[in-house]
């Protein structure tokens, strides 16, 4: 499975998790609603910076988001 896929899966999981909304991950993370829509779907990819905001938004670290990511590809 492609690495955007994967990424896409666990950042939707994680969200879900949390109770929030795409609209409100977006606004928390500062990118536009149709980007997470985009991320979650494997049609994009995160920078390293969207990475962080959306660790920070979502209150997991970086490592732990991006461990979820390894252990799914």
């Amino acid at each position: 499975m492609k690495l955007e896929v994967v990424f896409g899966k666990v950042l939707r999981q994680i969200r879900e998790e949390k109770g929030i909304t795409q609209e409100k991950l977006a606004e928390l993370a500062e990118v536009d609603r149709t980007y997470i829509y985009r991320l979650e779907s494997g049609k994009r990819s995160p920078s390293i910076d969207v990475v962080f905001r959306l660790a920070d938004a979502l209150k997991i670290s970086p490592g732990n988001f991006l461990d979820r990511v390894n252990r799914l590809r």
